[in-house]
C-alpha cells in the first residue's frame, strides 16, 4: 500500500516538473542543436501565449483591449485591438530567439523579417495571433494557431516563395487555447500532447500525453447561419445530421475552441466555401494546414472534401481554403455526401451532352 502511494505521488511529482521544453527534449530522444532549437522555439511560443493570456484575463480593466481599431487587414476584414496587440506579442518574443528569421501571420500583407536573426535563424513562424477575435469583447474563448517550418533558400527577394508547398513541410504545429484555463497543445511529429499553464509557477505543465482522436464523434461544429450559401452537398449533410439520432451541434465562433473539443470528444468541424466564395475563409498556411498536422497525428483527418489539406499546395501566402477536420469517420462522412454530389452533377453533364 505505502510503495503505491509512494509511486503514486513520484508520478504526480514527475508531471508537475514535466514543462513544456523539457517535453521536446524528451520528444526527440537527444539534445542536438535541432533538439534544442525546436525546444527554444516552442519556449518562445509559451511566452507569447502567456502574455496574451495575461492581457485577456485584464481585458475588461484596462483601456486599448476590447473593440476595433478602425483598420482593414489585408483580408478585408476589420482588425480588433486584441488582433494587432497579439501580433505585436509574438514579433518582440521572436525578435530575441536569434533562430526564427522571419514571420508570417495572417494580419501582414508580407512576412515580417528580423535582419539581425537570418544570418543565423534556419526558420519561419506561420501563425494566427488571435483565432476567433469576435469573441474577445464578449470573454468567450480565443486561441492562437502556430506552425514552424524550416527556411529553405537564401529568400534573397523577400517573397517567401519557399513557404508555397505542402503542409507536410511544416515540422511543428500547434494552437494556444485561452479559457477558463490557457491550454498550449503542440506536435512536432510525434503525437500530440497538451499542456496547462500554472499561473504559479508560471509554466505550462504537461496534463495529457499522446492524445488520441476518437475515430467517430457525436459533434458536428458549424456554423449553420451560412445554410444557404453553401453547396447543396453540405446542406444535404447537415440534413441527415438533423434527422439522425446521437449527433450534437456545437459552434463557438472560436475555431481553436471548437477543434479542441473535437480533439478530445471526437466529431467533425466544418468550415466550407460559399457558392460565392468557393475557396472559403480560412488561411491554409495559417489556420488550416497547422491544425491539419495536429489532428492528423492524433490519428484524425482534414479535407478540403476533395483533397487532403496537407496535400494542398498554396499558391499565394494568404491563400484560403475549405475545411472539413476531425475524426477520421465523420470526415469520410462529409467528402461522401460531396463526392456522390459530384457524381450526380457528372451524370447530368452526360446526359445533356447525350440529348444534344
Amino acid at each position: 500500500m505505502v510503495n503505491a502511494e509512494t509511486n503514486a505521488q513520484e508520478y504526480a511529482l514527475d508531471r508537475d516538473c514535466t514543462t513544456l521544453s523539457r517535453h521536446v527534449l524528451q520528444q526527440l530522444q537527444n539534445f542536438s542543436a535541432e533538439a534544442q532549437d525546436l525546444s527554444a522555439l516552442m519556449n518562445r511560443i509559451a511566452l507569447a501565449g502567456k502574455i496574451i493570456a495575461r492581457r485577456l484575463s485584464r481585458a475588461g480593466l484596462m483601456e486599448g483591449v476590447l473593440g476595433f481599431t478602425g483598420d482593414i487587414n489585408v483580408q478585408g476584414e476589420s482588425v480588433k485591438k486584441m488582433d494587432v496587440y497579439a501580433n505585436d506579442v509574438f514579433i518582440s518574443v521572436f525578435k530575441q530567439s536569434g533562430l526564427v528569421c522571419r514571420l508570417a501571420s495572417e494580419e501582414m500583407e508580407k512576412p515580417y523579417y528580423i535582419p539581425e536573426n537570418c544570418p543565423i535563424g534556419r526558420y519561419t513562424l506561420l501563425y494566427d495571433p488571435i483565432d476567433g477575435s469576435s469573441n474577445t469583447d464578449i470573454n468567450l474563448n480565443l486561441g492562437s494557431i502556430f506552425a514552424i517550418r524550416q527556411q529553405e533558400g537564401q529568400d534573397a527577394d523577400g517573397t517567401a516563395s519557399d513557404l508555397l508547398q505542402d503542409g507536410r513541410k511544416q515540422i511543428a504545429a500547434g494552437y494556444i487555447l485561452y479559457g477558463p484555463s490557457t491550454m498550449l497543445v503542440y506536435s512536432i511529429g510525434k503525437g500530440v500532447h497538451s499542456f496547462t499553464l500554472d499561473p504559479s509557477l508560471g509554466e505550462f505543465i504537461l496534463s495529457d500525453e499522446n492524445i488520441q482522436i476518437p475515430n467517430h464523434g457525436s459533434i458536428y461544429s458549424v456554423n449553420e447561419g451560412n445554410f444557404w450559401q453553401w453547396d447543396e452537398s453540405i446542406r444535404e449533410y447537415i440534413r441527415y445530421v438533423h434527422r439522425t439520432e446521437g449527433y450534437t451541434a456545437r459552434y463557438g465562433g472560436a475555431m481553436v475552441g471548437d477543434v479542441h473539443r473535437i480533439l478530445v470528444q471526437g466529431g467533425v468541424f466544418l468550415y466550407p466555401g460559399t457558392v460565392k466564395q468557393p475557396e472559403g475563409k480560412l488561411r491554409l498556411l495559417y489556420e488550416s494546414a497547422p491544425l491539419a498536422f495536429l489532428i492528423e497525428q492524433a490519428g484524425g483527418r482534414s479535407s478540403t472534401g476533395t483533397q487532403e489539406i496537407l496535400d494542398v499546395i498554396p499558391e499565394k501566402l494568404h491563400q484560403r481554403t475549405p475545411l472539413i477536420i476531425g475524426s477520421k469517420d465523420d470526415v469520410s462522412l462529409v467528402e461522401s455526401f460531396i463526392h456522390q454530389q459530384t457524381q450526380s452533377e457528372k451524370s447530368i453533364m452526360e446526359r445533356s451532352r447525350v440529348l444534344q
